[in-house]
């Protein structure tokens, strides 16, 4: 009698058994299920902050051409404050906003050709009147101290060299011509409210507001933070590469040769 009783408990053990495992199958499905949706979640909203933080918050540029030389050189990236100004909106009245100063570097959509990124050093604030005489800048009739300027070439051109200039065409847009001719008193450039007039610190070789005119408040997305990281091009190299073809080799000698080519003393400097 005590095998039979055995046996059958054994049976119903195995009974019970296998009851949860079948109850515990559409769990296992069911966890397994929570888990994918779960790590959709987790993505979905990495993705959101980096896009939150890339719009609002910060960006990062590349540098692509010599005119903000040795202050930014080709090849350096940077991480760029888009919230220092403010949007000029409510929020601007209790967030912690700066004004733009004189001197500042500042990102910008370039006026001509909004589609384009710029970066340039901010020299002439709204109201101010700017001139330059034999390359020396004058901000309402005192001269600037620029230890960032750069100089490489000879004074022999009179529209870069002593801004403004009536008697010479000014760039390439007719209308910055026309502008340029109402906005002069007295050999000075005045500055309209709302707008900025930007130099490059490379000042024989930067295309700027001597060119092509203002920079619109609107236009500022914001200011360069810190230097990431810094690559040397290829010999030679003035500007960084703008095919898709030559970006593809760009990056792929990047990859390879990233010891190398790595700027390592400018790499994570702040700028300013």
């Amino acid at each position: 009698m005590s095998s039979v009783g055995d046996q059958l408990s054994h049976e119903a053990l195995a009974g019970e058994a296998a009851t949860q495992h079948v109850a515990s199958a559409p769990r296992a499905r069911w966890a397994a299920g929570t888990g994918v949706v779960g790590s959709v979640q987790s993505l979905l909203g990495t993705v959101i902050i980096a896009v939150f933080v890339i719009t609002f918050i910060v960006q990062a540029f590349q540098i692509p051409s010599p005119s903000m030389e040795t202050t930014l050189l080709v090849g350096d990236y940077l991480l760029v404050n888009k919230l220092c100004y403010g949007a000029g909106g409510l929020g601007d009245a209790v967030m912690p906003y700066r004004h733009i100063h004189r001197g500042d570097i500042v990102v910008f959509h370039y006026p001509v050709n909004p589609a384009q990124h710029f970066v340039k050093r901010v020299i002439g604030l709204p109201g101010d009147r700017v001139r330059m005489i034999d390359k020396q800048v004058f901000v309402n009739g005192v001269a600037l101290k620029e230890p960032y300027a750069r100089f490489t070439r000879p004074a022999n051109d009179s529209f870069r060299d002593s801004f403004p200039r009536l008697d010479v065409a000014a760039g390439e847009t007719p209308e910055w011509w026309v502008q340029l001719r109402k906005l002069v008193e007295d050999g000075q450039l005045i500055v309209p409210q709302g707008h900025y007039f930007v130099m490059g610190d490379n000042r024989d070789d930067s295309y700027d507001s001597r060119y092509w005119g203002f920079v619109p408040q609107e236009n500022i997305i914001g200011r360069p933070l810190l230097i990431y990281w810094s690559v040397r091009g290829a010999e030679g190299e003035a500007v960084a590469p703008s095919s898709v073809g030559a970006k593809l080799y760009h990056f792929a000698h990047a990859v390879t040769h990233i010891f190398q080519i790595t700027r390592w003393n400018r790499t994570l400097r702040l700028v300013n």
